[in-house]
């Protein structure tokens, strides 16, 4: 069994990648082989069972050329048919890993679930956010509250709407819900591809220089750019700048007869 995990997580992280990596290709989208750093994560925040993957993609890459290409700001691929070819991905090679295994006909009958969206604006906060998955395990001390009568009891954030709850357990079965988010001995949670595999240390190197030289040359022309005309002038001596504290009602007009 444990076996037969081990092949299924690895079949998960690698479809999800290569999936990326071939849409990426589209010159469509992108027209570049992207770079992936993806988490494996199991559990929902009832610790139930949910293997799915957390990956981070550079929004750009290196094309055939070896210049650098830049994501749309806002899209990066076409979720739906992302979805639908990690689907055909996955079951091959889940078949291919597993030939003795047989897989329910309804699997290509469902959408599968994708979800893309931009990461944060700093660096800090996308190492912090990726942390939580690579460091923490499926339920910390502080969410338990109390182990009596057999019974397990802890909270849990509903992710649907925010708010916290409590969930009671059997110990046995909390025990059973915790177990089965233990990894494989051996097995690598967090893997690299693309640029960002340790066999590619010279190509992402080349890549940090070009776009620092990039970053370097966009703040030389802020810097040589003249200072845009400051607004809000006094339109009597057109020199002083014109402040607005407030704004006078006009008087009302009196009636006609």
């Amino acid at each position: 069994m444990r076996g037969n995990q081990k092949k299924l997580y690895g079949v998960l992280i690698r479809a999800a990648a290569d999936t990326l990596q071939k849409i990426g290709l589209d010159p469509k989208f992108v027209g570049v082989r992207l770079s992936v750093l993806s988490v494996l994560h199991t559990w929902t925040r009832a610790i139930e069972f949910h293997p799915h993957v957390h990956m981070l993609v550079p929004g750009g890459g290196l094309d055939k050329d070896g210049v650098w290409r830049c994501a749309r700001k806002k899209f990066l691929v076409p979720v739906q048919a992302l979805s639908r070819m990690f689907r055909a991905r996955f079951m091959k090679l889940a078949r291919k890993a597993l030939p003795e295994e047989t897989f329910p006909k309804e699997v290509w009958g469902k959408e599968w679930v994708v979800f893309c969206k931009p990461t944060f604006n700093r660096a800090k906060k996308v190492l912090r956010y990726l942390g939580r998955y690579v460091h923490r395990i499926a339920i910390t001390n502080q969410r338990i509250l109390a182990t009596k009568n057999g019974n397990v009891t802890f909270r849990y954030q509903e992710s649907k709407h925010g708010t916290w709850k409590t969930m009671t357990l059997p110990a046995g079965e909390f025990l059973r819900r915790y177990l089965q988010h233990v990894l494989p001995q051996g097995f690598h949670k967090v893997r690299y591809y693309g640029m960002l595999s340790p066999a590619n240390r010279v190509t992402l190197k080349r890549v940090q220089l070009l776009l620092e030289q990039r970053s370097g040359k966009k703040e030389e022309e802020k810097q040589e750019a003249p200072e845009p005309a400051p607004k809000n002038i006094c339109p009597c001596c057109k020199e002083g700048m014109l402040v607005i504290i407030s704004w006078l009602p006009r008087k009302p007009r009196s009636p006609t007869i």
